[in-house]
């Protein structure tokens, strides 16, 4: 009977490997979660990264926006500065938002690699990205005029992604 018990916490442990494993079998590593697609965006209250008081992030949706998390420590970010500023240059409107980024930090990432956005929030705690389903960074989100979040990029940008992406604002 001591043996029972003594082996009990083996099978235990035995049984939440099958459990588990079964799981990552069937589970798609490559699914981005789209949680928020389709919702209306956050309006988070953060201050501008030059500033300014905290203001709601609907006062820079203006039209059709893209909505970038991006945070100086991020090396696919300065990957995909490139991008944004030709987007910028082809009269795209492109937030920024800093991600749990020290604001001086952002600002020489900006001085470093360019800087595409009408707009520069700071969400230094991170709570601006829970509310729009951050799972990292660079994240850009599509969003219409109405503030409806149309679609989710989870990876860098390139100028076929923002293609793609800019694409679902007029279908």
């Amino acid at each position: 009977m001591k043996r029972l018990v003594a082996l009990a916490p083996l099978a235990v442990f035995g049984a939440l490997v099958l459990v588990f494993g079964a799981y990552a079998l069937h589970h798609n590593p490559q699914v981005i979660p789209r949680a928020m697609v389709g919702s209306l965006a956050p309006d988070d209250a953060l201050p501008s990264l030059d500033g300014a008081p905290a203001a709601p992030l609907h006062t820079a949706l203006k039209g059709t926006t893209l909505v970038n998390f991006f945070a100086s420590w991020c090396v696919p970010c300065a990957a995909e500065a490139p991008t944004l500023s030709a987007l910028k240059a082809e009269g795209v409107r492109v937030v920024g938002i800093a991600w749990k980024d020290d604001p001086a930090k952002t600002r020489e990432f900006l001085a470093r690699y360019g800087d595409p956005y009408q707009s520069i929030f700071v969400d230094q705690e991170g709570r601006a990205g829970i509310d729009f389903g951050v799972t990292g960074v660079p994240e850009t989100y599509l969003i219409d005029a109405h503030g409806r979040i149309l679609d989710k990029q989870a990876q860098p940008l390139t100028p076929a992604d923002a293609e793609a992406l800019l694409s679902k604002a007029s279908s």
